[in-house]
């Protein structure tokens, strides 16, 4: 096979295995028995998206994978936020923080106000996600590193005397 066709059959199986998850949308859209495309969405969701990872991994070659990958991390580096925000924009995204966790504890403890047979429940999860991703961005950088420090064992937290 020649050098540009394993080229681009890699970049495109790399980047198929990001969107594999996402064809799940459309299988439950299918007139499929439940337990089928159960066993289909578990498929693209776990499994799937690994295996055509590792096929674009071999048509590349490490150093090409590695090359793409470190390009695509910087590009998502250059997306983070970075520094600290004022005292207003950080209440409001500690309040959009915080909202998400609402309708979990809806579903969990009052079902009847979002069935699992609901249309609502699907726009409402995937509104209460969007929520919290666009809060960690109007909280801005020094919340992040907040957030990272949760996952180190060795990290203190320090309270300014004036709070």
């Amino acid at each position: 096979m020649p050098k540009d066709i394993k080229f681009y059959l890699g970049v495109s199986l790399l980047a198929l295995s990001f969107l594999l998850p996402f064809f799940g949308f459309w299988v439950t859209t299918l007139p499929l028995p439940i337990a089928v495309k159960g066993v289909i969405i578990g498929g693209l969701t776990v499994g799937g998206p690994e295996v055509v990872a590792v096929l674009a991994v071999a048509l590349l070659g490490k150093q090409t994978f590695d090359l793409i990958t470190g390009k695509c991390l910087t590009l998502l580096g250059r997306l983070a936020p970075h520094g600290s925000v004022g005292r207003l924009r950080y209440r409001i995204g500690l309040f959009m923080f915080i909202v998400t966790i609402i309708p979990n504890y809806v579903m969990a403890y009052a079902p009847q106000y979002l069935p699992d047979a609901s249309p609502a429940r699907l726009y409402v999860n995937i509104a209460s996600d969007m929520m919290f991703v666009t809060s960690l961005f109007v909280l801005g950088g020094d919340f992040w590193d907040k957030l990272r420090a949760l996952f180190l064992y060795n990290a203190r937290a320090h309270f300014p005397d004036n709070g």
